[in-house]
């Protein structure tokens, strides 16, 4: 691919929930030791509460004056201390001072943080109150998974830093957050600054935590580099010291440099004296397959291999090119090992080579080794040729090939090609965090420092790419830390530490980390070309034009594929827009006519969302606001955008267009550039009063809002009738309603490890209902789900609905398991199941409707459902009660009796809210068109 590996544009903000049915035993701030105990209310008044001790059973530190005074932490060992009671005559006191903090610090002592939440709720915003609740937020979501939590208490304690950057206790819990996230060296960084307070008691903790993180992890660096240095003598100098300890400790790079041991080889002896390394090394691995490589190499006639296997070294040593020449007469020589070696540098240094032949070459080897990767680079081959699905099937079989035969530093770096493919390639996040978190822990376990550093920067980008920026931020420091001196991961961090920056709306913060990146001297890639971008919005930046134009020229000339080229226009028309507009809007508008041409490439999808938006906002800037509505209706695919009744609304990062047709088509627009922070959970205020009061003669509104705004609730008025318009246009009609099945899914039996209960259907129809088919219990599996939907015209699921980021890009609908366990419906799925019956669907889940924003496609179930051939689509985006199944049917109902569908929500909406008005649920309720 054309950007660099782990580099991507930068997503827009999503808005995250957590799924309440995981696997219980989350992080808990180490808060183990009272996660047993069970909160006891009494009538009695024990004296003092809590009863003095001699330790503290909390690692993490509370803000309470009287909770903060420092003794040694004992971590529970075993068994189940007493219950700690909670006196009823002090907690009543607390609750008539209204002093919520202390009694959710009560509630935090006994193990009871959803309680704790509940009451910090009440206490009013402060440093202290969000730093006690990121304690909270750790073990409420014990639900979760320990990522999730962690993720959420490092946003809530950066935010207080950011404010209070001397708060001891954030800075405490910080430090516990991050050795927790496995950041050993930002933990320390965090301890030491707690240190620097010179708090009795604590700043010895910090300074002993810090000092034994810091030893216990660069001591694995240093190990590693000393290993890695004793392997690389072995080039320059063929009678240095056979590395055989660290080969046994690292026998990743202790194989890999074994290998160029043996290319170097110029004698037999030579060769044969690399026998104890190959011992050592088989016996890591299982076989005797590089015991029988020394002695095949030993066998060969050293009068022609020896000059050809000096010359390899040198070249290698002095990372010089292989001239086409010696390539030419390795191929011709014979020596199977020095062509496979030399292709494999040039391929290292992305220089062109013939990827068959080299795959040819490797396996012709005979090593396992060598396979995994021929099969690495045809999959590679596959990519470039756009087959995708064929190097995705390819990887994943090698990378069960690879673990069955235990080649565990080869298996991280199958992990790591599909990490980036999942990303980059077919834009599947969830997908790639599974890749990047399996390989990290394998690099962990190697002690390979090298890798380690690889797999934090790629949890980097994926944690980017969902906007967990706090997260990004710190994968990303972390990797600095460990390779502080070297000016290319200088450069590359930094860069993307500018783009986190740009996304939290950090922007004098984005450019110093971009200048960094440019005084480092490293290539910008694509990520950094898309930061200067953004950053150009801004006002002129000293050596932005000429760093950009650079690393344009650069990454043109790197034969990029054709959404590539689009995307490279995009970002150069978005920089020159800020100059030179006529020649901006030019390059915008071929990069958008070229990215239409191929909608299935991730890159022009991108290179269209960036063109589009700049587009709009830009015409919304100049006024041009029926522009900034055709251009919107072009991005959604909608064909003959209404000239009456319809509003388009688009955000690009601190840009908002809105632009509105009314009952007679008079064009009304408004355009701001302020906003200072991420789209929140809905669209409340995107929309201006007057705006609103224009669309309220409409019958309905059709509401064409490309990402991120797209999916978002509350967009407008619960007393106007609208839909967003999604998807391609839909062609001819569709058939009529009761020419297909009805199906209903409903009570579910979900995986008994879930926890999950069975929900009620919704109020039943009068009369007979011959349509309808039934899916239930243990029957209403995806896979059935998915064939009985092939003949429905009307879908009702009554399920559990979740949102994970770790499993899905979107909503999952949660099903019975299938014989191999699988129990979830994704939107992929649904996607790529055909709906010929074009149904009306309603998804009665929790969230179903809940989205991952990316900036060039929302995915959502209900976006799937469309763009597999639904007509329409109600869910929600947001938790929903029992009771809501009702609200469905009614919907549903007034639809049968001939209702527009947004017509139907809007008056059922109406009448729900006029009998409970306290179901603000209802709010959140989507018509998807």
């Amino acid at each position: 691919p054309l950007s660099e590996p782990a580099e991507v544009m930068a997503p827009p903000p999503a808005r995250r929930w957590r799924p309440q049915w995981n696997h219980l035993g989350a992080l808990a701030l180490a808060l183990a030791s009272v996660g047993t105990w069970t909160a006891r209310v009494t009538g009695d008044a024990p004296a003092p509460w809590p009863p003095p001790q001699a330790t503290r059973p909390l690692e993490a530190r509370l803000t309470s004056a009287a909770l903060d005074e420092h003794r040694d932490y004992a971590p529970l060992r075993g068994g189940a201390p007493t219950p700690a009671p909670l006196p009823l005559r002090e907690l009543a006191g607390m609750e008539d001072r209204q002093d919520w903090r202390g009694i959710a610090s009560a509630y935090l002592l006994t193990g009871d943080s959803r309680q704790a939440l509940n009451y910090l709720g009440n206490a009013p915003p402060s440093p202290d109150v969000d730093s006690d609740r990121a304690v909270a937020l750790a073990l409420a979501h014990a639900g979760a998974s320990e990522q999730a939590s962690n993720d959420e208490a490092l946003a809530v304690l950066e935010d207080v830093l950011r404010k209070r950057p001397d708060h001891p206790q954030a800075q405490w819990n910080l430090a516990l957050v991050l050795r927790n996230l496995d950041l050993p060296l930002l933990a320390a960084d965090a301890f030491d600054a707690v240190a620097k307070l010179g708090e009795p008691g604590w700043s010895v903790e910090a300074r002993d935590q810090a000092r034994a993180l810091r030893e216990r992890t660069l001591a694995r660096g240093r190990a590693w580099k000393q290993s890695f240095a004793a392997t690389r003598d072995l080039m320059a100098d063929s009678n240095a010291r056979l590395p055989l300890e660290e080969a046994a400790k690292l026998p990743g790079i202790g194989r890999v440099a074994f290998y160029d041991a043996v290319r170097a080889a110029p004698s037999k002896d030579a060769a044969l004296r690399l026998l104890p390394l190959a011992d050592v090394l088989d016996r890591a691995y299982g076989g005797s397959v590089l015991h029988a490589t020394v002695t095949r190499v030993a066998a060969r006639d050293f009068q022609k291999r020896g000059p050809l296997a000096r010359d390899y070294a040198r070249l290698v040593r002095d990372e010089t090119p292989f001239p086409p020449a010696f390539l030419e007469t390795l191929r011709r020589s014979g020596e199977d090992d020095l062509y496979v070696g030399a292709l494999g540098y040039e391929l290292t240094a992305r220089r062109p080579v013939d990827a068959a032949a080299f795959a040819r070459a490797a396996d012709g080897l005979g090593d396992p080794w060598f396979h995994l990767i021929a099969e690495r680079e045809r999959a590679n081959q596959e990519v470039r040729d756009g087959q995708w699905w064929k190097a995705e099937a390819r990887v994943r079989e090698a990378l069960r090939t690879c673990e069955a035969e235990r080649l565990d530093y080869r298996c991280a770096d199958l992990r790591a090609w599909l990490t980036d493919m999942y990303r980059d390639e077919l834009h599947r996040p969830a997908e790639a965090h599974e890749h990047a978190l399996r390989g990290w822990q394998l690099a962990k376990k190697q002690g390979e420092w090298q890798q380690e550093r690889l797999f934090l920067q790629e949890l980097a980008q994926v944690a980017r790419f969902h906007h967990i920026v706090p997260t990004a931020g710190a994968y990303f420091r972390e990797s600095l830390a460990r390779f502080p001196d070297d000016p290319a991961q200088v450069g590359y961090v930094h860069r993307n530490l500018a783009t986190v920056a740009w996304m939290d709306f950090r922007v004098d913060e984005a450019r110093r980390h971009m200048e960094q990146s440019m005084e480092s001297g490293s290539p910008l890639g694509l990520n950094g070309a898309g930061v200067l971008a953004d950053l150009a919005r801004f006002g002129p930046m000293p050596g932005a034009a000429d760093a950009l134009s650079r690393t344009l020229s650069s990454l043109r000339q790197g034969q990029p594929r054709p959404g590539e080229r689009a995307l490279l226009d995009a970002l150069q028309g978005e920089f020159e827009l800020e100059r030179d507009p006529a020649a901006g809007r030019a390059l915008l508008r071929s990069a958008l006519t070229q990215a239409e041409q191929w909608p299935d490439d991730v890159n022009a999808r991108r290179a269209q969302a960036r063109a589009s938006a700049a587009l709009i906002s830009d015409a919304g800037r100049t006024g041009a606001f029926l522009e900034a509505l055709t251009l919107a209706g072009r991005q959604l695919q909608v064909t003959g955008v209404p000239e009456r009744c319809v509003l388009a609304v688009a955000v690009q990062h601190e840009r908002t267009v809105a632009v509105a047709r009314g009952p007679s088509g008079a064009v009304l627009g408004d355009f701001t550039q302020t906003r200072t922070a991420p789209l929140g959970q809905d669209a409340s205020g995107l929309v201006p009063p007057a705006m609103q009061e224009a669309l309220r003669g409409c019958e309905q509104v059709r509401v064409l809002a490309p990402p991120p705004v797209n999916g978002l609730p509350r967009l407008l008025p619960a007393d106007i009738a609208w839909s967003y318009r999604v998807g391609h246009a839909t062609v001819g009609h569709p058939p009529p309603v009761d020419s297909g099945t009805h199906l209903v899914v409903s009570n579910v039996d979900t995986p008994a490890a879930l926890g999950l209960p069975r929900l009620p259907l919704m109020r039943p129809p009068p009369g007979e209902d011959a349509r309808r088919v039934m899916l239930e219990g243990a029957r209403a599996t995806p896979a059935r789900v998915l064939e009985a939907m092939g003949t429905a015209t009307e879908v009702e699921i009554h399920t559990h609905g979740v949102f994970s980021q770790e499993l899905s890009d979107a909503s999952l609908l949660m099903l019975a398991p299938e014989r191999d366990g699988r129990y979830a419906l994704t939107a992929r799925q649904v996607r790529a199941h055909g709906l010929p019956k074009a149904p009306l669907v309603f998804l009665a889940a929790c969230g179903a409707a809940r989205t991952a924003p990316f900036p060039h496609e929302s995915f959502s179930l209900p976006v799937a459902f469309l763009h597999a051939g639904a007509r329409a689509v109600l869910a929600a985006t947001v938790d929903i009660p029992d009771t809501a199944g009702r609200f469905f049917h009614d919907v549903r109902e007034r639809i049968h009796a001939g209702a527009a569908p947004s017509v139907a929500l809007r008056d059922e909406r109406q009448a729900w809210l006029q009998a409970a008005p306290g179901d603000r649920w209802v709010h959140d309720v989507l018509l998807f068109e």
